[in-house]
């Protein structure tokens, strides 16, 4: 008898995920018809330029609103998003990253709406984007970049959703957790790379997947010396998830993250006093 893969959270994601892509209107989708609709729903916001000049501190945040996780449960009860992400460019954020998935961490494509009204700050769309369907949805609901989580798509979709979304103007923040995932996001040319110290199948933390990818990338092509310069460092590396003092920062910061991105340590305390300690 052959012994049965267990479900992990991620998988139940990602079942979910395609139904609710499956009720998405059929329509194949273009470089060409996701700028028009760019052109449409107003000018985008330079996410990838804002990480590389952070607003406030030695290192840019992408501060995340999220009202739960899987792994946590709600985070926050007095949940606004809004609120949150005024307070969030306030304190000094470069960039918000906004949970759009309903089922799992009770988001809303109604909130990246809101909270575009509200702040000047890039968004991040962050989701489970399977079909580039998705993209579309992202833009039409105010995104300036789009999460493409590598250990979920194929080679083929990873190549197709990253050149779709980067030809019509949006940024791609590629997450991978391992180094196959890293040589993958590196083979579509991916120019920000987030690592994701929690592992998405078992939601256990280590901040060294960052340190160990830090070093797989600065030793491939895809990495060039930090310097003032910006075009010195084509790939924008962005550290995400257990990140909880100025120490992890620091740890960050050697390895090579020039980005962090934040969501539960700044929900649970004073949001102003948070965002200081982390970037300086």
């Amino acid at each position: 008898m052959f012994p049965t893969k267990s479900v992990t959270v991620l998988d139940k994601i990602v079942a979910e995920k395609k139904m609710e892509v499956a009720r998405l209107p059929e329509r194949v989708l273009a470089a060409g018809d996701l700028r028009d609709a760019l052109i449409e729903h107003g000018e985008r916001r330079d996410f990838l330029a804002a990480l590389r000049q952070p607003r406030r501190g030695d290192i840019a945040l992408i501060a995340e609103v999220k009202k739960a996780s899987p792994s946590a449960g709600v985070i926050c009860q007095d949940f606004d998003p809004v609120r949150l992400a005024k307070e969030y460019e306030a304190a000094g954020a470069s960039c918000l990253s906004v949970l759009t998935d309903e089922k799992f961490f009770q988001g809303s494509l109604d909130y990246l709406r809101q909270i575009r009204a509200g702040v000047k700050l890039p968004l991040l769309r962050k989701d489970f984007m399977i079909d580039e369907r998705q993209i579309l949805e992202a833009i039409e609901w105010g995104a300036d970049a789009i999460l493409l989580i590598v250990a979920i798509l194929s080679d083929e979709q990873l190549k197709k959703f990253h050149s779709l979304a980067v030809e019509a103007g949006l940024a791609a923040l590629v997450e991978v957790h391992d180094e196959v995932e890293l040589e993958r996001a590196l083979k579509v040319g991916a120019k920000l790379i987030g690592v994701n110290n929690r592992n998405l199948k078992d939601f256990k933390v280590d901040l060294a997947t960052t340190e160990k990818l830090a070093a797989k990338l600065k030793s491939g092509t895809g990495f060039q010396p930090v310097s003032d310069r910006q075009d010195a460092c084509p790939t924008l590396l962005v550290a995400e998830s257990g990140i909880h003092t100025r120490a992890d920062v620091e740890r960050l910061k050697k390895c090579g993250a020039k980005a962090i991105l934040v969501g539960e340590s700044l929900m649970r305390g004073d949001i102003q006093s948070k965002v200081r300690e982390l970037i300086g």
